[in-house]
């Protein structure tokens, strides 16, 4: 995220209720609404410059995203609306080679739950499953109120 939006701040970790973690079947992640769901992800604060970034790279303009408002709830306290980032194509796919770890390692960093760290691994070429997390120390979320998030954050340096 870093690399892609450079203004763009972390807010905390947080969650979107009564959503999944799909992979869709270009091979990328989306959510979808499962009323038994819960999708952990981390919540950023971006300027207006970033989300242009955001979107040209989760290509809004061609249709492999859509972007849409949804409440969620932070680890730190409290709820909010975010922006999320859904797929056109909702499961059925199949991860494109080393998107995964990237993923998890991603979740790993930002200690998500194990139960939801376990859904993951089931979406992973066994190959991806033990990505080491990366080395790049967390950044200390600021005190600022949460205007944009995408669903998970793939990593630091994507």
């Amino acid at each position: 995220m870093a690399l892609r939006c450079p203004g763009a701040r972390v807010v905390g970790v947080a969650r979107l209720m009564r959503h999944r973690f799909v992979i869709m079947a270009e091979g990328y992640a989306s959510v979808m609404r499962d009323p038994s769901g819960v999708v952990h992800g981390v919540l950023w604060d971006l300027t207006l410059a970033d989300l242009r970034a955001l979107d040209v790279y989760e290509d809004v303009a061609r249709g492999l995203y859509a972007k849409i408002e949804q409440p969620v709830i932070k680890a730190a306290g409290g709820s909010g609306r975010a922006l999320i980032y859904v797929g056109r194509n909702g499961a059925g796919g199949v991860a494109l080679p080393g998107y995964m770890g990237g993923v998890l390692a991603a979740a790993r960093q930002w200690n998500l739950p194990e139960a939801y760290l376990r859904e993951l691994v089931r979406l992973t070429p066994v190959a991806e499953q033990r990505a080491p997390a990366t080395k790049a120390p967390l950044v200390e979320p600021p005190k600022v109120r949460p205007r944009f998030a995408s669903p998970l954050d793939r990593g630091k340096d994507d």
